[in-house]
């Protein structure tokens, strides 16, 4: 029979308040996971959505993740509305060169996703077809007569 052994105790410094282990967490979230989610490729951004509730807590993925990551693009987000704002006409630069304006589609962008909403030659509504976020290059808020067909 081999002898129990007894576990060492881990001293870990000076014991933290629960403020302060709190304090430590919302840090940590602030200064390295949404940073990370502003960076983050879009297959990384969903495999972490997939964990959101480990990783984050009980946090809202669209509510933080999502938004998160699209502010990247300062002008997509509202500092105090998840995900992206729907207020204001954007023309939106892709990686290969093009070009799309319209007002983004908060109920269709979703999961790292960009839905615009222009209107044709004609002035008909239509849909562009969406656009993932590592697509896109740029994004700055439109002049209301750049809104076009692109």
């Amino acid at each position: 029979m081999t002898p129990s052994i007894a576990p060492e105790s881990v001293n870990l410094g000076p014991r933290e308040t629960f403020e302060q282990l709190a304090a430590s967490r919302r840090d940590w979230i602030n200064q390295v996971l949404r940073v990370w989610c502003q960076q983050a490729s879009l297959q990384d951004l969903r495999k972490a959505a997939l964990e959101w509730f480990d990783i984050a807590g009980r946090a809202d993925a669209n509510a933080t993740l999502w938004t998160w990551a699209w502010e990247r693009f300062p002008v997509l987000v509202h500092p105090d509305l998840p995900g992206v704002h729907e207020t204001h006409l954007m023309d939106v630069l892709l990686h290969d060169g093009s070009r799309r304006s319209g007002y983004p589609d908060a109920r269709q962008s979703l999961r790292g996703v960009l839905v615009l909403v222009g209107t044709d030659v004609d002035g008909s509504m239509i849909t562009h077809d969406a656009v993932s976020i590592d697509q896109i290059a740029d994004v700055r808020q439109a002049e209301k007569s750049s809104e076009s067909t692109l």
